[in-house]
């Protein structure tokens, strides 16, 4: 869900902004809607992008990413989630959360946040579904880095022995 990094959240503005580049006086984004308005965001607007967006919980991990919590509501709710943000209960929001996120703490999470999950992953499922296509190549390609990288840490911890007994043969003579 690389596709987050261009998506944000503006303090006091409704929807979400896809944010297309920045600028001298802030940063130019684009409405997640039909409308497709770019408007300019000033420097001092608190601009959340979603991919640094985490929920609290209780468990051994003190917050799971948004993302995944996204990918959790997909795989249990298809794509869209037909509990209403606006009209739907404390009660329904909470049990909600609750059946994707069992672990979530309960004191730090209010129903306004879950309200924003629902309607965020509204927004993106119906206007940027490619967000929560999950391709093997991303998988793959994540998994390399680590095994090239361990392959090069061993091949140098192989090397460093027989360059210090050449440097040790070099003094000696």
């Amino acid at each position: 869900m690389d596709l987050l990094k261009e998506v944000a959240n503006v303090s006091g503005k409704p929807g979400l902004f896809r944010i297309l580049k920045p600028s001298r006086a802030g940063v130019i984004v684009e409405s997640l809607d039909e409308k497709r308005e770019k408007t300019l965001i000033g420097p001092t607007a608190r601009v959340s992008v979603l991919k640094d967006v985490s929920i609290f919980t209780d468990g051994a991990e003190e917050s799971v990413a948004l993302s995944d919590v996204f990918l959790k509501i997909r795989e249990i709710h298809g794509e869209e989630v037909t509990l209403s943000a606006k009209t739907s209960s404390d009660k329904e929001l909470i049990e909600f959360l609750a059946e994707v996120l069992p672990e979530f703490d309960r004191t730090k999470v209010y129903v306004s946040d879950i309200k924003k999950v629902i309607s965020w992953y509204n927004l993106l499922s119906k206007y940027t579904p490619e967000a929560f296509v999950v391709t093997e190549g991303e998988v793959e390609t994540a998994a390399e880095p680590a095994a090239e990288a361990a392959s090069e840490v061993s091949e140098e911890a192989k090397e460093a022995p027989a360059k210090k007994a050449a440097k040790k043969e070099k003094s000696k003579a």
